[in-house]
């Protein structure tokens, strides 16, 4: 299982008679950006809570990192690892979810560094050192010391998105980390999350950002009930859709407005776009 930096074999999760994976399978390469697309409802984030644990899997196996994730095999039987166990497990799986979930008594630079001193014992000064590593990767060098009520909800998802980084994950997840930020704040976010896919981070996105999708994306995969219709580049997959229900997820989201047409190349680029779009309101 090496070869992959996530392997999902067979997963299945129900909630009593709700059936919200059926049995489920997904490969993803070391630094390969997979896009998730499909209805609400689809079980798209439910397969991200299974691969970071936060929900207990019915069936199947996940391996993160070559690691059998939530279990230890026994002679072909599966035996539930401790919490703590898990929780260690865990500290390798960056989220960042809808909603931005900040401490909001504590600063920027104090949200970053909270994780890799109080789960993984770093020492103040190091992850003090790597939160202004950060700060300045996201673009908010300038706001160490503001608080979450003081920064626009693209500037806060880019703290949790530093914040994720903070504890050096392998894989980092996302759940649709645009639909609460008004429209002209998500390009900053989706340029930042670019930045990452060119930096070689493995990524696993949830949206509805078609063309971050399209542009970003090195495999989509199309679920809808709880399976994976579809899967594969963005050109088959997008352009060429096989399956009806593609199709006509497709056709439905492209007759949507869409937050942003292109996806800014830097975060620069999607400030600047930003304070001339606040200019033209001015007008």
């Amino acid at each position: 299982m090496t070869t992959f930096k996530l392997s999902i074999d067979g997963v299945r999760k129900a909630y009593g008679p709700v059936v919200a994976l059926q049995p489920t399978s997904l490969d993803v390469r070391e630094g390969e950006f997979v896009t998730l697309l499909g209805p609400s409802g689809s079980g798209k984030t439910t397969l991200l809570r299974c691969i970071n644990q936060l929900e207990t899997i019915d069936g199947g196996r996940i391996w993160v990192d070559g690691d059998l994730m939530g279990y230890e095999d026994r002679a072909g039987t599966l035996h539930r690892l401790t919490d703590k166990r898990i929780a260690a497990q865990r500290r390798d799986i960056g989220m960042c979810f809808q909603r931005f979930n900040l401490f909001p008594h504590k600063t920027t630079l104090e949200n970053i560094m909270e994780a890799p001193v109080q789960v993984k014992g770093e020492s103040r000064a190091k992850a003090r050192e790597r939160a202004i590593a950060l700060l300045e990767r996201v673009g908010l060098e300038d706001k160490p010391a503001a608080y979450p009520a003081q920064l626009s909800g693209g500037q806060q998802q880019r703290v949790a998105i530093a914040r994720a980084l903070a504890m050096q994950p392998k894989l980092m997840l996302f759940d649709e980390p645009t639909s609460a930020l008004d429209p002209e704040l998500v390009g900053e976010v989706l340029a930042v999350m670019r930045e990452l896919a060119r930096d070689g981070m493995t990524m696993i996105v949830v949206t509805h950002e078609m063309s971050f999708a399209r542009e970003v994306a090195d495999h989509v995969v199309f679920m809808d009930d709880g399976v994976v219709v579809e899967h594969g580049d963005p050109a088959s997959v997008i352009n060429n859709p096989q399956h009806a229900r593609t199709r006509s997820f497709l056709r439905r989201m492209q007759s949507e407005p869409q937050a942003v047409e292109h996806i800014p190349e830097s975060l620069q680029d999607a400030i600047a776009a930003e304070k001339h779009h606040d200019l033209k309101e001015d007008e």
